[in-house]
This record gives structure tokens, sequence and C-alpha cells, in this order.
């Protein structure tokens, strides 16, 4: 088991948006928001760099939950495979923690391990983005109502580290939120 999560934090430092950018000739760290993910790949290199990071992170996710079901971990362990695959996407050894903020890997970790809870996720977020026109303040809404799902429709001994993994990357996320809040709070003063 402890083997299973140290390859799981291994596989979370493979950043794909490090090896996108290094195929571009860019170094993501100083672009930007200087985060590592699909988001600001994209928004430096284009959409095609998006995807690719995107898929790439979010396969990582999917590969070591479906390691640990090949291997026949119990659901809690396998659960835990996952939030070592985040944390090591989040906070890699190798760039002294400075990593991406987990969505991706999050989504792919999810699909494998939790289908209803990440389809309330993905439901949540489309809905939010309709009438909040933020991605970011619709993901964090859309974590709460995963947080929410996964505490009435799984048992809690198997989901928690998930759990886990969500107050991690909500955390990572704390300076975005508050930004698209007062950038909310600006334009609506404007408007009064």
């Amino acid at each position: 088991m402890a083997l299973y999560l140290v390859v799981a934090y291994l596989a979370g430092t493979l950043l794909t948006a490090w090896w996108v950018g290094k195929y571009y000739n860019k170094d993501l760290r100083v672009e930007r928001s200087g985060n590592l993910g699909a988001r600001n790949a994209g928004a430096v290199i284009g959409l095609p760099a998006f995807f690719l990071t995107f898929f790439g992170d979010a396969i990582k996710g999917i590969a070591i939950i479906g390691l640990g079901y090949y291997f026949s971990f119990p659901t809690v362990v396998i659960a835990l495979g996952g939030l070592f695959v985040i944390l090591g996407h989040l906070y890699p050894f190798w760039l002294k923690g400075r990593g991406g903020k987990g969505i991706a890997t999050f989504i792919g970790v999810g699909l494998v391990l939790f289908l209803p809870s990440s389809l309330i996720f993905g439901a949540t977020f489309g809905l939010f983005f309709l009438f909040l026109r933020s991605a970011t303040l619709s993901v964090a809404v859309a974590y709460v109502f995963y947080l929410i799902s996964l505490w009435f429709t799984t048992s809690q001994f198997e989901s928690w580290p998930m759990m886990i993994a969500a107050l991690f990357i909500l955390y990572r996320h704390r300076f975005d939120i508050r930004e698209s809040l007062d950038e909310r709070n600006k334009k609506k003063l404007s408007l009064e």
C-alpha cells in the first residue's frame, strides 16, 4: 500500500503543463498566473495547450485509480491514491511545491472513483457558470456541492480522502476566489 501511495504522489508530480511549455519554449511558471495548469497553458500558448494539459493531468488521475483497482486495493486505499496523485500535482517536490491547482487531476480521479458525485460536480459547474460567468466562482461552488454529494451518497470511511483533496484544491484557489469576488463587487458598484 505504501508503495502505491508513493507511486501516486510521483505520478502527480508529472505536470503536463511543464512539458507542454517546454515543447513551445515557454516557462509557464513565469507567464501570467505562473500556474502549471491547463488554464494558464491555454491563456499563454493557446487552446491546443489547454486541451493537452487538461487531458494529460486528468489521465494521470485515471491511471492511478485504475492501478488501485487492478491490484484490488480497498476503496479507501484507492481514494488515498487519488488524494496523493492530486497532492503530487499541487505540491511537486522537484518544483519546490509550485504545481498546478489540481482541477483536471481531480476530475480524472473522480470520474473513475465516485462517478455520481463527479457528475454532480460537472452539472453544478455548468449551471452556475451560466449565471455567474466566472469559471473560478463556479468551480468553487461545484466543489461545495461535490463535498455535500460525497457525504450523502458514499461511505465517509471510503470518501474522506477525496473530501480532503477537494478542500486542498479550494485552499489553492483562495486568492483566485477572492479576486473574482472583488471584481464582481467592483462591477456591481460601478453599475449603481
